[in-house]
């Protein structure tokens, strides 16, 4: 845990990280201090900065540009505007001003070190703002498209501020230069010391090139340029592998923890978190993360009070598309898993195991912070007044992921959120040589080579579905199923709740579809097996095919693919345009 406490000594250097309302770049800011910069030491130092800008809890499972609250999967008990379609263009937008005040930061360090006397001591802090730029860049580009590239520190008068903004395919390849140029100068997982575990690795790097995916199939499904979106997916596809060859990760799945691996994945911490005691040095699954712990660094948002129960709002959507334990869609005319709405628990049998890893099935018992464990067995149960579950309120499908079930005072849990980890990289390969080597139909050209691509996702399907059959296209054409629409379903239910969903829907460019649906809950009954929980809750919701009608009136056009950029930005540079339809 090291660099949470490291990260705050940048303040030795005098920089103050602050995030205007608009572009106010000093140039002061600069750092001309002639007793900085002389030392590797300084160079650390100020790099450290970085490790505060990415994703954590507090952007990407609370509401945020790339939340899953945003999307098709989740709602409350108030709707999102962006998820609903109906956002406006925003007087000012942090998420505009803040990125280019952290690319100003990166491009410091960047142009004091092209007057370092020993290039080679520094070279892993250059390397690091090259990922950090890299990493701010994508951000402006998932939300605004085109955007200016600055590759210097420059002072808001600067005329290269009132230009035009680049084209994204600009952006993109700086991005991608940029990560290239950084990857040969970072140390290999295994060889970061103990006192920097944490700081970026080689394989952060490469797994990070997941911007050629994201570009890849933006421009393949906006009918783009046939040779820049295989050039692209093969950059996906190549530094993805590179990452599976380094053999420095691996899916978290300890025989211990069995089919309940993927649910302790997220609330691992260096006390006892879960049945057997498995602690963070086991998890080689997280490749670079936000890191956390109870003493040192604590989440400090109310993380399992927000993620238990009945504040996050799942829809019907999500539990629909985990599978049968036969591998095959519910709805599968082919389907053995015979789903069963009987009684309220039965829908949850017979499923992906990573429904019940996700999900909350009613009538089960669960322990959060308030009803905690105490052994770590099934004898906990008698040990407090700990009631089967029935949700009250929301749509009847209720998450349990990032919620503890220790004792520990609330906003002080101490679990690590990845920004990337190894199944993200495995779904991504799998996805980029599926998307190499398909038309826009989904036509598959090179079976074989897809085939070999699905052992890798098969590794993140299998995790807590042992006797699952595995995705080959021999299978999907046995049971009729589309193999593009079965990848995106692998990653859609293994990275729920991480702030995947929004942006995966923008670049296949399906969001036009999904984003208008109503947002149902679960199929209600009040009879027989139901009796109980209808004694507890008597929604209000009117029914759609019997299921809860929870949100209605939902649109989605062109412009809602791009954010607007605000409108302080146009009246300090009117050349930068804006985004179409707005």
């Amino acid at each position: 845990m090291k660099i949470v406490n490291t990260i705050k000594t940048i303040l030795l250097l005098a920089v103050v990280v602050i995030l205007p309302s608009c572009l106010d770049l000093d140039p002061q800011d600069q750092m001309s201090d002639a007793n900085l910069w002389q030392t590797p030491n300084d160079y650390k130092l100020y790099a450290n900065q970085f490790y505060e800008w990415t994703r954590d809890f507090s952007s990407a499972v609370y509401d945020g540009p790339h939340s899953d609250t945003r999307s098709d999967l989740m709602t409350s008990s108030s709707y999102n505007e962006y998820s609903k379609g109906i956002n406006n263009i925003p007087v000012s937008d942090g998420n505009y001003t803040g990125a280019y005040t952290k690319i100003r930061y990166a491009n410091i360090l960047l142009q004091k070190a092209e007057s370092y006397p020993n290039p080679t001591d520094i070279a892993r802090y250059v390397a690091e703002a090259k990922f950090f730029r890299a990493y701010e860049y994508f951000d402006l580009l998932q939300l605004f498209g085109d955007v200016i590239v600055v590759t210097e520190p420059i002072d808001i008068t600067d005329p290269k501020m009132n230009a035009p903004r680049d084209d994204r395919s600009k952006v993109v390849d700086l991005i991608i230069e940029d990560l290239k140029q950084a990857i040969p100068d970072l140390p290999k997982e295994n060889a970061i010391a103990t006192a920097d575990k944490g700081r970026v690795s080689q394989g952060a790097a490469q797994a990070f090139l997941r911007v050629a995916l994201y570009e890849g199939t933006w421009q393949k499904f906006r009918t783009g340029d046939v040779t820049r979106i295989n050039d692209l997916l093969d950059i996906a596809a190549e530094s993805a592998w590179e990452v599976i060859d380094s053999k420095q990760y691996e899916i978290f799945k300890p025989a211990e923890l069995g089919t309940d691996a993927y649910k302790y994945l997220f609330i691992l911490e260096d006390v006892q978190s879960n049945p057997a005691n498995i602690k963070k040095d086991k998890n080689k699954e997280y490749i670079f993360s936000r890191r956390h712990d109870e003493v040192i660094a604590p989440i400090g948002k109310n993380i399992t009070k927000n993620c238990f129960a009945n504040v996050q709002w799942v829809t019907r959507k999500l539990a629909e598309m985990y599978l049968g334990a036969d591998g095959l869609p519910i709805d599968n005319a082919q389907s053995t898993a015979g789903v069963d709405y009987s009684t309220p628990d039965n829908e949850y049998a017979k499923r992906d195991n990573r429904m019940t890893n996700t999900l909350m099935a009613p009538g089960r018992k669960y322990w959060n912070n308030n009803a905690s464990h105490t052994t770590w067995t099934d004898a906990d149960k008698a040990a407090f007044d700990n009631k089967d579950f029935y949700p009250t309120s929301g749509s009847g499908y209720n998450n349990q992921k990032w919620a503890t079930e220790r004792n520990v005072k609330d906003e002080y849990e101490g679990y690590d959120f990845p920004i990337i980890r190894y199944a993200e990289v495995l779904l991504n390969y799998a996805e980029a040589v599926f998307e190499r080597n398909a038309d826009a139909e989904g036509n598959i050209m090179d079976a074989s080579k897809v085939d070999a691509a699905l052992v890798y996702l098969n590794e993140v399907r299998q995790r807590v579905n042992p006797n699952m059959p595995g995705l080959t296209t021999s299978f999907a054409t046995t049971h009729n199923l589309k193999m593009r629409e079965e990848i995106r379903r692998e990653r859609t239910v293994e990275l729920f709740n991480e702030g995947f969903r929004i942006d995966d829907l923008k670049r296949w460019k399906t969001a036009e579809t999904e984003m208008p649906e109503n947002m149902l809950g679960v199929k209600w009954n009040t009879s027989g097996d139901w009796a109980t929980w209808a004694g507890k809750w008597s929604p209000s919701y009117s029914l759609e095919d019997g299921c809860l009608l929870i949100e209605t009136n939902r649109v989605w056009s062109n412009k809602n693919y791009l954010y607007p950029l605000p409108s302080d930005q146009r009246q300090l540079n009117p050349n930068i345009g804006q985004n179409p339809g707005w």
